[in-house]
């Protein structure tokens, strides 16, 4: 299950002298542990996200090794956030009206969500040579990831001799305020100089008028969108961009959890066609359960 590649990350606290810290192993505590196991034990309840505000996370890579990836943060907000999305709390509390587009960046851009880790596990798949997985090859390709939150498909894209990767979230995202240059740098760096030219790049969809929507018209051969579909409003906007950014014969990932609701997708659908995209196939897989032969089932 992809549910059992993230577990949380033992940082060591900062050292106050010059000696290097001994190379110990992590220590998980015991509900560390438990909380691994849960998709497991429950699969049917296994969460569509993973993590809290300004976690670090270690996403296990068959092929690359651990991952620590941290998850963005508002200054000043809550680190049990997930614990506060179960029990109905808000951001606020003066009881005052809120922008809900705001309010729904900054909720949903705080954990690493499942459609990203789809997107990663089917691009070091097709790295690692898997014939099944070839539609997910990024070698060569020039990559943009659209509201990419974590960016987790950015780094293992970047890992996979993709020859580019821009990653590009909300200009008001908080993902941009360290998070997805921690990801890519920290993870890129520990494994060597990787051959993909790496940008970081706030954009708004829709919007395509600033200077580098203008120098990257047709640019992309492969465009990431991982669960970027719960806000209907911002539908056409979305397709925009990827019509605008994508290049000839390229392709569009739209990857959603059912969480978002197959009505709310299959309207995004709608809509990228009635721009002049096309929908070349569509799959649907079971991210909880795997067969008799250990692989993940899919349908």
């Amino acid at each position: 299950m992809l549910q059992s590649r993230v577990r949380p990350a033992r940082r060591p606290p900062p050292s106050n002298t010059s000696t290097p810290a001994p190379n110990l192993p992590d220590e998980e505590e015991p509900e560390d542990v438990f909380g691994a196991f849960l998709p497991h034990l429950f699969p049917d309840d296994a969460p569509s996200f993973h993590g809290d505000p300004g976690q670090h996370l270690l996403y296990a890579s068959p092929r690359y090794g651990d991952l620590e990836i941290m998850v963005p943060t508002y200054p000043g907000q809550s680190h049990n956030r997930s614990e506060e999305i179960a029990a109905g709390l808000s951001d606020r509390k003066d009881g005052l009206n809120q922008n809900p587009v705001e309010e729904g960046r900054k909720l949903f851009a705080h954990f690493l969500w499942n459609a990203g880790m789809v997107i990663a596990a089917g691009v070091e798949d097709a790295a690692a040579g898997k014939a099944e997985a070839q539609m997910w090859n990024v070698d060569g390709e020039r990559v943009l990831e659209l509201g990419a939150g974590a960016a987790l498909p950015s780094v293992i894209s970047a890992l996979s001799n993709a020859a580019a990767v821009t990653v590009t979230d909300h200009p008001s995202s908080p993902a941009l305020s360290g998070a997805i240059a921690f990801n890519m740098t920290h993870n890129l760096q520990h494994r060597g100089a990787s051959s993909s030219t790496v940008a970081i790049v706030p954009h708004e969809w829709g919007i395509l008028s600033d200077p580098f929507s203008v120098a990257h018209k047709a640019h992309f051969t492969r465009i990431i969108a991982a669960d970027c579909y719960w806000m209907r409003s911002q539908h056409e906007n979305l397709a925009r961009s990827m019509l605008w950014f994508l290049a000839p014969g390229g392709c569009v990932w739209v990857v959603a959890n059912f969480h978002t609701g197959r009505e709310i997708v299959a309207g995004f659908f709608e809509t990228a066609v009635s721009l002049g995209l096309e929908v070349e196939r569509i799959h649907e897989r079971d991210c909880m359960t795997t067969g008799d032969d250990g692989a993940e089932d899919e349908a």
